[in-house]
Formats: structure tokens, C-alpha cells, sequence
């Protein structure tokens, strides 16, 4: 509506067909008004072109009043001099709602320009009651249907305008939230990967800490077959470290399709049975073995992170590791004889936090129930209806 070639088209194509159509006849057939009629439209073009056009899409008070000024004098001028020439409304009409701006200001344009015809229509009748009348009734249909369409057009202008608003507004918050997202997503993968090093790098590191000790204490003590297999196990469980860090670079996959979960299990209780001393028993259920690869991640580090707990706090002498998958979950036990702690009044670490955080993303419940002097025992459960949880872990490699 605001392009101004179209306008350009548009009032260049309308004042040559009505110069063309008073040209062949259906104009005044003296020379003085054909003259007048001729000079009249020129005066509109050029009237549109010097004043009108500048101000479309720019919206100037002055050109708006000087065009409908002199638009109002070329209209009543052309149409005293051949009534045919009333027929420049077309294009007088909507050049004022476009330059106007405003509804208030298209009004009050179309309202002079229907004055103008009627005026122009009243002089050329020679002010005679039918020259009035006549007048009257043309401008009053033509000022009636160009409000009207003036108002209606407008109406869909804003609309779109308000659209555009809305849209541009929609663009923004989309944008923002897009933003909101990154953050969110950087956050919660930042606070996977620290899961993912404390469970597998800080727990090996803290273990092979645990073995060099009892190494050098052993080499001091001068049994040497003991420090030997100690040496072992520290060449062994840095093996693992290193495997567990680059699966964690790689991120491969979690757990082996194969029935592993068992032997996983077993390497861990068997590496923290070098490191403590302590009696691991592991109880894995063959129903248990059947679990899909995600759950047998979030149990299989769950694991990993009791049994680092009772290496580091507990100093357990019989420790239960049990997996079982029954009533629609699958459910991990960890019990030690430990010395035991007040879950309340202990502010818990890390590990734990991780623990639960862990479980909680995959849909299911953690508790660990222990007491000063009484042992502890963590407990987890996994739903095995996807629907009831969705695991979401990540796919770093944690077969130990």
C-alpha cells in the first residue's frame, strides 16, 4: 500500500485514461472545457509527484494539507468545467487516507474532497437546485464508499501491522528462549561431565592414592610379595582409569549388549576387595541381566559410587552388593557393617548428591537408610516402563 511505484503506475495509468476518454468524447465538447479538463489533470499529476509522493510512507502534515488543498481546487475547478472529470475521486480518495495517516485524517480529506466535487458541481449547473442536488448525491455516495472502504482498509493495515508487531515480538522470545536453552543445556551437561569424572576418574584416582599408600607401607614394612601385589593392582586399576577416560572422551557405548552387568559389577567388588580388604559379596538376579543398556549404566555407577563410599568412610568388613528386577522395576541394593552415619545431620557430598541426581534423571528413587554405629545401606529403584522415566545418561563407557 506504501510502495510507491504502484501509486506511481496507478496515477500516471488513471489521469491518462481519463485525459484519453475526454479526448474521444465523453468529455465537454467546447475547447475552452476540454482545455480547462486537460490542464486540470495534468495539475493532479503533477500535483502528486511534486507534493503526494514524497510524503507516502513518510507522513508529513504540510504536504498532507497542501495535496488535499490543491487537489480540492483542481477537482472543483475540473469538475465545474466537465462534470466527467469527477471521475479523478478514484485516485483523490485513497491518496488522502494514504498521506492522512490517521482514520481522523482520511476522514476529514474525503469530506473536502466531496466538497470540492460538490462545489464543482454546483458552479458548472450554474448553482441551480438539480446542479445541487446532483452534486449533493455524488459526493455523497462517493464520500460515503470511500469512508467506508477508507476505514475497512485501515482496519486491515493495523491488523497486519499489529501482526508484524506480534510476530517480531514472538521472533524475540523465541530468540531468548533459544538463548535460555543453551545456557540450560551448557549447565546441565557441564553438571553430566562432572558426574561422569567423579564417577569414574576421581573414584580410580582416589583408589590408586588408597594402593600406592598401602604399597610404600608395605615396602617399608619389608613384605615384598605384598607390595608386589599391591603394585599389581595399582598397574591394573590405572589401566582401567585410563580406559574409563577415554571412553569418556569417546563416548562410546554404556554397557555391552551381552549379559554384562553381572561381570561389571564383579570387576568392581574385586578391585575394591584389593583395596580394602573388605568381603564384597555380589548378588545379581539373571532377571536383572535382561535390563536395557541405560538402567544397567545408572546401576552399575550407582555401584561404583556406594562401594567408593564405603572404601572412604565406612570401613566395612562385609559389604552386600544386590541387583534384582522384579514388579515392573529393577531394584540395587548396597549394605556394609560400616560405622554408619546420620543421613540428617550429615551434610552429604558429592558422590551422594551425584547418586541422586543420577536416579532421579532416569525416572526412579533413592534412599539410604544408616545410623551411627549400625551400617548403611543405599538403595535404588529403576522403573523398567520407559514411559514411568525416561533414563537420560550419558553414553560414556563405564564398564569397569
Amino acid at each position: 500500500m506504501l510502495q510507491k511505484r504502484w501509486w506511481d503506475i496507478a496515477v500516471v495509468a488513471g489521469s491518462a485514461s481519463i485525459a484519453m476518454a475526454i479526448a474521444f468524447g465523453l468529455g465537454p465538447g467546447g475547447a475552452a472545457e476540454r482545455a480547462i479538463a486537460f490542464a486540470a489533470i495534468a495539475a493532479f499529476a503533477l500535483a502528486y509527484f511534486l507534493i503526494a509522493r514524497p510524503a507516502i510512507g513518510a507522513p508529513s502534515t504540510i504536504r498532507f494539507t497542501t495535496f488535499l488543498t490543491t487537489t480540492a481546487v483542481i477537482l472543483a475547478v475540473g469538475t465545474a468545467a466537465t462534470e466527467f472529470l469527477a471521475t479523478l475521486q478514484v485516485l483523490a480518495y485513497p491518496l488522502a487516507w494514504v498521506l492522512g495517516d490517521t482514520r481522523r485524517r482520511g476522514v476529514i480529506g474525503s469530506a473536502v474532497i466531496a466538497l470540492a466535487v460538490m462545489i464543482g458541481y454546483t458552479s458548472g449547473g450554474g448553482f441551480s437546485v438539480g446542479a445541487f442536488v446532483a452534486g449533493l448525491t455524488t459526493a455523497g455516495f462517493s464520500f460515503a464508499f470511500a469512508t467506508a472502504f477508507g476505514l475497512w482498509i485501515s482496519g486491515i493495515a493495523e491488523y497486519g501491522e499489529e501482526r508484524a508487531r506480534l510476530l517480531d515480538e514472538l521472533t524475540a522470545a523465541q530468540a531468548e528462549v533459544r538463548a535460555l536453552s543453551h545456557e540450560h543445556g551448557a549447565a546441565e551437561e557441564r553438571e553430566r561431565l562432572a558426574r561422569d569424572i567423579h564417577d569414574t576418574l576421581a573414584q580410580s584416582l582416589a583408589g590408586l592414592v588408597i594402593l600406592a599408600e598401602r604399597a610404600g607401607r608395605q615396602s617399608r614394612e619389608g613384605t615384598a610379595d605384598a607390595a608386589a601385589a599391591t603394585l599389581a593392582t595399582v598397574e591394573q586399576v590405572a589401566r582401567d582409569a585410563l580406559a574409563e577416560a577415554r571412553a569418556l572422551v569417546a563416548r562410546t557405548a554404556a554397557v555391552p549388549d551381552e549379559t554384562a552387568l553381572g561381570g561389571s559389577i564383579e570387576r568392581l567388588a574385586e578391585r575394591f576387595r584389593a583395596q580394602t580388604g573388605a568381603a564384597i559379596e555380589v548378588r545379581i538376579d539373571t532377571t536383572a541381566e535382561g535390563l536395557d543398556r541405560d538402567r544397567q549404566v545408572v546401576l552399575l555407577r550407582c555401584v561404583q559410587e556406594g562401594l567408593s563410599n564405603v572404601a572412604r568412610h565406612a570401613h566395612a568388613e562385609n559389604v552386600t552388593v544386590a541387583v534384582r528386577a522384579d514388579g515392573g522395576s529393577a531394584t540395587l541394593e548396597i549394605s556394609d557393617d560400616g560405622r554408619g552415619f546420620d543421613p540428617a545431620a550429615t551434610g552429604a557430598g558429592f558422590g551422594i548428591d551425584g547418586m541422586g541426581d543420577r536416579v532421579a534423571l532416569a525416572g526412579g528413587t533413592f534412599e539410604v537408610d544408616s545410623s551411627p554405629g549400625a551400617g548403611t545401606t543405599v538403595r535404588v529403584r529403576l522403573p523398567l516402563d520407559v514411559r514411568e522415566g525416561p533414563v537420560e545418561q550419558s553414553r560414556s563407557e563405564v564398564t569397569p
